[in-house]
């Protein structure tokens, strides 16, 4: 039986580890087929970028929140923050471009200093900005209170993490108290038009499984969370997101510790969907790291897989190169073709 990450004395951030863990249990343990041989099945090997329509940009790892599922290991004492520079770099790279949005995400995209600079900045050059807010920064500290302006202010649309319409199974999540919080945060974001028809801010949650199992229908789920979050909390919201929760870092070493690693890897496997691996996201995005590595995806970036490219950072951008690069995979891409398929936007499938 694989030990954990920490009783190896391996850090979470041990990516090197973590692949070998993964090609391990797939091919040695459960002998079933490795990703890219599935993916020849189907045709789609090697797989090939479609024109970006993403730059999801990571700010930095700092969090106010350390939740059991985060595939980046962020928290309140992790100091990688992307400087003002590389944020030029991002800029000069968008403005040779037609990319129509830029996600920015973290850790809390909002505790990087200039990241309200950064949102302003590009707002200017007429792209979407979508950001990944946890929604206890919100509340956090006197000094984010006013974020919900800032983003009605530039036509941000927010993407927040709800793990469940209950205190009970967020907070188990996510840590003590954080509904609470949470649902302070959305209250907030309603009452100066998010979420409300017709006003145009988009307002989006984001669903994770809190155990080792898929997510259920998307659109039954959201549903569900649109009642309740009404009916007790008088709370409005435009999509929910269902998510698969990829084995890494926090989350893998959670499934090791807990039993569930094989079993959830053989879902994983099982449940390879060709439809969902068409539409994977990493075909359409190019994801920026807080010190400007540029990788296919954010799962691929806290792996330390970087795109396969002569051009390895923002500062040298070159979309044509960039464009005849195949997408780099490995086992975790399971995650994002398993069932209707998982991406940052929800299914795909």
């Amino acid at each position: 039986m694989i030990k954990s990450l920490k009783a190896t004395g391996n850090q979470l951030a041990d990516s090197a580890f973590q692949l070998t863990v993964l090609r391990r249990e797939v091919a040695e343990t459960l002998h079933l087929p490795l990703f890219h041989e599935k993916l020849r099945e189907a045709a789609l090997f090697p797989l090939l970028p479609v024109a970006p329509a993403v730059l999801q940009i990571n700010v930095g790892k700092m969090c106010n929140q350390v939740c059991k599922h985060c595939h980046v290991d962020a928290g309140p004492d992790r100091k990688e923050i992307m400087t003002r520079d590389t944020m030029q770099y991002c800029l000069d790279a968008l403005a040779q471009t037609d990319i129509p949005t830029v996600d920015l995400t973290g850790g809390a995209p909002e505790m990087n200093p200039d990241f309200r600079w950064f949102v302003e900045e590009i707002s200017k050059l007429g792209r979407k900005v979508l950001v990944r807010c946890n929604l206890t920064i919100i509340v956090a500290n006197k000094k984010y209170h006013d974020l919900p302006e800032f983003f009605k202010k530039h036509g941000v649309e927010v993407v927040s993490s709800l793990p469940f319409y209950s205190a009970s199974k967020t907070d188990s999540q996510r840590g003590d108290g954080v509904f609470e919080d949470s649902i302070k945060a959305l209250k907030m974001l309603n009452a100066v038009g998010y979420g409300q028809p017709g006003s145009g801010l988009v307002l989006n949650l984001v669903y994770n499984p809190a155990g080792a199992f898929l997510p259920g229908s998307q659109k039954g789920l959201q549903d569900q969370f649109k009642k309740a979050l009404l009916k007790n909390h008088g709370i409005v919201f435009n999509e929910l997101f269902a998510i698969t929760n990829i084995p890494v870092s926090r989350y893998l070493d959670y499934l090791i510790e807990s039993g569930n690693y094989a079993g959830y890897m053989e879902k994983l496997v099982n449940a390879f969907n060709p439809v969902a691996a068409a539409g994977v996201m990493c075909r359409n995005t190019i994801s920026v790291g807080w010190d400007g590595g540029l990788y296919d995806c954010d799962f691929n970036q806290m792996l330390d897989l970087h795109v396969a490219s002569t051009v390895q950072h923002i500062r040298d951008f070159d979309a044509a190169a960039l464009a005849q690069r195949p997408i780099v995979i490995n086992q975790h891409c399971y995650g994002c073709t398993a069932g209707s398929g998982s991406s940052c936007g929800g299914t795909v499938a």
